[in-house]
């Protein structure tokens, strides 16, 4: 008989349970159980070490005695050791042995809470390694509460250790983020000093990142800035927080502009020069979200402590931002305080952190393996909201020619010049990739976000554009651990685009190492109104594999729009003028949602729309 390999199944296994069904009686059974057992607990002992295999199948028998109804005493450690396996059937039996054997119930979750108390500092780091090791969605709350009430009373020398953990912890298993906000807050609260720059920058991230979190995250920070003593870290999450989304609570009366203003300034005098410069960017966009500041804000930054200030940083800001604020108009203003765009998403540095840590043997051990695939935060979060949802047809916003000028001469048709918000005709997507239309359609009223994100790449867009030129920055987001080769961004010009649109475009370099990002600039000009949009082919290779991935580039003819100022009389004289049939355009059809007359007049007139497009069509018309 041939011998079986190990790739062909655990033949121990096999021949252990084949044992114990053909056993005549219970004892039997018990003392063919207890002598595999007394077998399964030497080889956990001896000297020598065990390869993954002989793991995975000394732990299957484990289980399967467990499921006769016998308890297990030990094989924990090791059932936890193949969670951090790179082999995909090693890591499922480690899942399979903690799922049965381990609940929010079980004796050995109380043992080790009971562990950190320990006296020996030794015993109370394994047992919140064993915590961190163990936690899943099901017990993530309560393991999190335990090691947020040890880390109050833990020693010194491991508090930074179980910060680091406690915050990965949250991230990943995190389905409320409510509840993900409150964790880190009450981290700062309880161990503000051992709070790294990583895990605030990251609850900012997230923060920014997630719109259904802003107001509550807004709302919880001002209640914490209240306290007496609050840490600086707190501080710093309260005033960039306070900074981008204080107008979403500034309605009630107790969290009114002024007195965000005053709660942030009454702890500006007791912080480190970076925090203070921080706060100075919180009250010039205090001016920009709430004028009936710009009072109070200008003379602090005109006072001698600020204008005058020994630190030059501080200095500089003070002069720049009272200038700003005192010669800039309310457009200028918005464009240059607008609020931040959401963050390219990469691994959480938070991670590395802890890796780097624990030292270079903690890899396996701490390694990310264990992502929930229910968990939204972690490695899978959408930042602009763009979850691929089910295609509709889609108007052609930029419908201004359907067919090109005749070499004649004759007029064309302008019955197209109307901007066909509610064309029903779908959108051409042939070749694009999967809810890359979708991506697009969202950058006709915005500049900055991300257009396309999958289990690889992310790609993050940044756009500014004054009349008829236009600067684009695209930003290439490695997700993933490894490099990338041949990468290569093509830009194309369907059909006669390459006439009306002039793109120039920087290259990147072909390799993009795992975790980073790299930058292109395109720089933009309109050479005439166009209606397809440039199409952008990205070439590269992940594990020695060819991707390609074909994205329209948001570069719509709107964004060359310039508002243009007339009299009401020269107005009309134009509009007069255009008197032929085919100047204009009437559609009469059935809205898909009601329609509210002042909601849809104040989102129009929040981008100058009336004024853009009347002038648009009046030169256009000609």
């Amino acid at each position: 008989m041939p011998a079986v390999s190990k790739g062909d199944g655990m033949r121990g296994l096999a021949v252990f349970i084949s044992d114990i069904r053909n056993c005549k009686s219970k004892e039997a059974e018990i003392k063919r159980i207890n002598k595999e057992l007394a077998n399964i607990r030497s080889k956990f002992k001896g000297d020598k070490a065990l390869d993954g295999y002989s793991k995975k199948k000394y732990v299957c028998k484990l289980l399967f005695i467990f499921l006769l109804g016998h308890d297990i005493d030990f094989g924990h450690m090791e059932a936890v050791n193949l969670l951090s396996s790179n082999k995909y059937t090693e890591k499922q039996i480690g899942y399979l042995f903690i799922s049965v054997l381990v609940n929010s119930n079980s004796e050995l979750i109380r043992l080790i809470n009971n562990a950190k108390t320990e006296r020996d500092v030794s015993v109370r780091q394994r047992a919140a390694d064993l915590l961190y090791a163990m936690c899943d969605r099901t017990n993530a709350k309560q393991i999190v509460s335990e090691m947020l009430s040890y880390l109050e009373t833990a020693d010194y020398s491991i508090r930074e250790e179980i910060v680091l953990k406690v915050a990965i912890l949250a991230e990943k298993y995190a389905v409320d983020y409510s509840w993900y906000v409150d964790t880190i807050l009450n981290l700062i609260r309880i161990a503000g000093d051992y709070v790294s720059e990583e895990v605030w920058y990251r609850v900012i991230q997230i923060v920014i990142n997630r719109d259904d979190v802003q107001g509550y995250a807004a709302k919880t920070v001002f209640e914490a800035l209240q306290a007496p003593a609050c840490h600086e870290n707190m501080v710093k999450v309260g005033g960039y927080v306070l900074g981008e989304f204080g107008n979403l609570i500034a309605g009630d009366p107790r969290s009114s502009p002024l007195v965000q203003f005053n709660l942030l300034h009454s702890k500006f005098h007791l912080c480190s020069v970076s925090t203070r410069a921080l706060l100075l960017s919180t009250y010039i966009k205090f001016i920009n979200l709430f004028p009936e500041t710009k009072g109070t804000i200008q003379e602090v930054l005109r006072s001698d402590s600020q204008i005058r200030n020994a630190d030059v940083e501080l200095q500089q800001r003070a002069v720049e931002y009272l200038k700003l604020s005192s010669i800039a108009s309310t457009d200028v203003l918005a464009t240059v305080l607008e609020e931040m765009p959401p963050f390219p998403e990469r691994e959480s540095s938070i991670l590395a952190k802890l890796k780097k840590k624990k030292g270079p043997g903690a890899g396996s051990e701490l390694d990310d393996g264990k992502k929930d695939p229910n968990s939204e935060i972690n490695g899978g979060m959408d930042p602009s909201g763009s979850t691929a949802s089910t295609p509709s047809p889609s108007a052609d916003l930029l419908g201004l020619r359907a067919t090109p000028a005749t070499a004649s001469g004759a007029p064309a048709s302008t019955g197209n010049l109307l901007v066909d918000v509610f064309s029903d005709s779908p959108s051409t997507t042939t070749g694009l990739a999967s809810g890359a239309e979708d991506n697009f359609l969202r950058f006709v009223c915005k500049n900055n976000g991300v257009l396309f994100e999958n289990q690889l790449l992310q790609i993050g867009v940044k756009s500014e554009f004054r009349q008829n030129l236009g600067r684009m920055y695209l930003f290439y987001g490695n997700k993933t651990s490894v490099q990338f080769q041949s990468f290569t961004p093509t830009v194309s010009y369907p059909g006669d685009l390459q006439n009306q649109l002039n793109i120039q475009t920087k290259t990147v370099e072909p390799l993009v190492e795992g975790g980073a990002q790299v930058q292109q600039v395109l720089n933009i000009e309109c050479l005439n109104d166009f209606t397809d949009a440039p199409l952008i082919n990205i070439k590269f290779r992940y594990g020695g594999t060819l991707q390609n991935l074909v994205l329209k580039l948001p570069i719509t003819v709107n964004k060359f729009f310039q508002a243009t100022e007339m009299q009401s009389q020269d107005f009309f004289q134009r509009w007069k003028q255009l008197s032929l049939p085919q100047q204009e355009a009437q559609k009469i059809f059935k809205a898909n949602h009601p329609m509210d007359s002042e909601v849809t007049k104040a989102k129009v007139s929040s981008f100058e729309c009336y004024e853009r497009l009347a002038s648009f069509y009046l030169f256009q018309g000609n």
